[in-house]
C-alpha cells in the first residue's frame, strides 16, 4: 500500500513538474529574468507563502489526526472548513484593500514605480489561497480514504493555465504578460477546485457535509475543535519556517542585482522537483496509515514501515542531490537557456542551485521524520525545533549573503536544512534513529555513491563536450 500510494503521489507530482518546467521554459523565454519577471514572482509569492503555511502544510498535518480521532467526523470537518474558509476570504479582501502594503513587504527593495505596478498582482494572486484551502481540505479526507490520484494530478491544472496564458499573450507587452498570468492563477485554483469537488461526490462524501450541516447545532464539538486549533497554532509556527526563510530570501535579493529573485526562482523550482517527487509524495503516502498506527497503539508496526520509508526516501534524494550538484549547469542550459534567457543567467542560476542542493537530503528526511511527531501530536515541539532552523538560517544571512550574494541566501537555507534534521532526529530518538541506520542497507547506500559518482563525472563530460 505504501508503494503504491507513494507511486500514485509521484506520478500525479512528476505530471505537475512536467507542465511546470513547460511553464517554467515559456516564463524565461517570454519575460525572460528581469524587473516583470521579479514582479511576477513576488505576486505570487505571497499567495504560496500563506498556502504552504495555512493550507498544505500546518492544516494537513493537524486536520488527519483529529479527524481520525473524532467521535463525530461529519460535524468536526464541517466546523472547521466554514471557519477556515471564511476566515480567508475576509484576509484576501483585506490584502486587496492594502494591496501596496503587502507588496512592499514582500519586496521592501523595489522602488516605488515598481510597487505600483506589483500591488494590483499581489491583490489578484491572493484569492487563490481560499480555492486551494478548499484543494486541500477536499484533499484530506480523500487521503483519509485512501484515494491520492485526484489532488496529486490536478496540482498539473494550474500550470495547464499559465501555459495557455503565455502562449495566448507571448506578443504583447510584458506589463500584460504578467496580467493574464495573474488571472490565470485563479483559473487555475477553481479548476484544482472542481476536480476535487467532483471526486467528493464520485466517493460518496458529499453526505459529510450535508449531516454536518444539518447537524451543526445539535452537536457540540468544542473540545475536538479546541484540541485541533491547539495543534493547528503549533503546526503553523513549524511549517511557517522554511517559507518565513523563502520570504526573506526574496525580500532581500530584491536588494541584490536585477535578476537576482529569478535566479533564486529558477534554481529553487529546480530544487523542488525531487522534494516534491519524492519527500513530499512518501510523506502524504505514510502519513495516515503511521497516524492510525500510532492511534492504535500499534507502535511497533509503525516504526517498521517508517524504516522502509526513510531507507527509500534517503536513496532517491540522495542520488538526485549528487546528480544536480554535478550537473547544475547542464540542467539549468537544458531547462532555460533560451529566449530573453542568457548564458550568464544559466551560470547564476546554476550556482544557485547546487547551494540549494546541500539541503536536498536534510530538507526531504526532516519531512519524513517530523511525520512522527505530527502523528504523535507533538506539534508544539516540532515547532519548537523549526524555530532553531530558522534561527539558523537568519545567522547565516550574516556570513554569506555579503561575500556569496544570491548564492548565500540558498547556502543559508540548506546550512537550516541540517539543522531542522538534526533536532528532528533529536526528538525521534537516537536510540531509534540508529536502529534504523543498523542495516545492511547501509553498506549498499556507500557503495552505491562510490560507483554514482564516477559515472555523472562521464555524463558531464560527454554532454559538455556535445553542448
Amino acid at each position: 500500500m505504501i508503494f503504491k500510494n507513494f507511486f500514485t503521489n509521484s506520478i500525479g507530482i512528476l505530471v505537475s513538474r512536467i507542465f511546470g518546467f513547460i511553464r517554467d521554459l515559456l516564463t524565461a523565454s517570454v519575460l525572460g529574468a528581469n524587473i516583470y519577471s521579479d514582479i511576477f514572482f513576488v505576486a505570487f509569492k505571497l499567495p504560496n507563502l500563506f498556502r504552504r503555511i495555512f493550507a498544505e502544510g500546518a492544516f494537513t498535518q493537524s486536520f488527519i489526526p483529529a479527524f481520525i480521532n473524532s467521535k463525530n467526523k461529519s460535524i468536526f470537518s464541517y466546523k472547521i472548513f466554514i471557519k477556515f474558509f471564511t476566515f480567508l476570504i475576509f484576509f484576501s479582501f483585506i490584502v486587496t484593500v492594502f494591496s501596496g502594503f503587502f507588496a512592499k513587504l514582500i519586496a521592501l527593495g523595489f522602488d516605488d514605480k515598481t510597487l505600483a505596478i506589483a500591488s494590483p498582482l499581489v491583490a489578484i494572486n491572493f484569492y487563490y489561497l481560499p480555492l486551494i484551502f478548499g484543494v486541500t481540505f477536499l484533499g484530506s479526507l480523500l487521503q483519509y480514504k485512501n484515494h491520492f490520484a485526484t489532488t496529486a494530478f490536478s496540482t498539473a491544472l494550474l500550470n495547464i493555465a499559465l501555459i495557455a496564458s503565455l502562449l495566448l499573450t507571448k506578443d504583447m507587452e510584458k506589463i500584460e504578460i504578467v496580467y493574464a498570468m495573474s488571472y490565470a492563477v485563479i483559473i487555475g485554483g477553481m479548476l484544482q477546485l472542481i476536480t476535487h469537488i467532483i471526486a467528493i461526490k464520485n466517493r460518496n462524501l458529499v453526505k459529510l457535509f450535508r449531516f454536518g450541516f444539518n447537524n451543526r447545532k445539535k452537536v457540540r464539538t468544542t473540545s475536538e475543535e479546541k484540541s485541533f486549533f491547539h495543534s493547528f497554532s503549533h503546526a503553523i509556527l513549524g511549517n511557517s519556517t522554511p517559507q518565513i526563510s523563502a520570504f526573506l530570501d526574496t525580500w532581500i535579493a530584491s536588494f541584490l542585482l536585477t535578476g537576482s529573485i529569478s535566479y533564486l526562482y529558477y534554481a529553487n523550482r529546480i530544487f523542488q522537483l525531487p522534494l516534491a517527487l519524492f519527500a513530499i509524495a512518501l510523506s502524504v503516502a505514510v502519513f495516515p496509515k503511521i497516524a492510525r498506527l500510532i492511534k492504535n497503539s500499534e507502535t511497533k508496526q509503525a516504526l517498521v514501515f517508517f524504516k522502509n520509508g526513510f531507507w527509500f526516501l534517503l536513496f532517491l534524494l540522495t542520488l538526485s542531490a549528487i546528480g544536480g550538484i554535478i550537473l547544475s549547469q547542464e540542467i539549468v542550459k537544458l531547462l532555460f537557456e533560451r529566449g530573453a534567457f542568457t548564458s550568464e543567467d544559466t551560470l547564476k542560476s546554476a550556482e544557485v542551485l547546487q547551494m540549494y542542493l546541500v539541503g536536498l537530503v536534510p530538507f526531504g528526511l526532516a519531512k519524513l521524520f517530523s511525520l512522527w511527531l505530527y502523528a504523535t501530536l507533538r506539534q508544539k515541539e516540532a515547532a519548537k525545533i523549526a524555530l532553531f532552523a530558522l534561527g539558523a538560517n537568519l545567522l547565516m544571512y550574516l556570513f554569506l549573503v555579503e561575500p556569496l550574494g544570491v548564492k548565500g541566501l540558498a547556502l543559508a537555507s540548506s546550512i537550516a536544512g541540517i539543522v531542522l534534521l538534526a533536532f528532528t532526529i533529536r526528538s525521534f530518538g537516537f536510540k531509534e534513529f540508529l536502529d534504523i541506520i543498523r542495516d545492511k542497507k547501509l553498506a549498499i547506500y556507500i557503495v552505491a555513491i562510490i560507483i554514482y559518482i564516477p559515472i555523472l563525472l562521464w555524463i558531464k563530460e560527454a554532454i559538455s563536450a556535445y553542448l
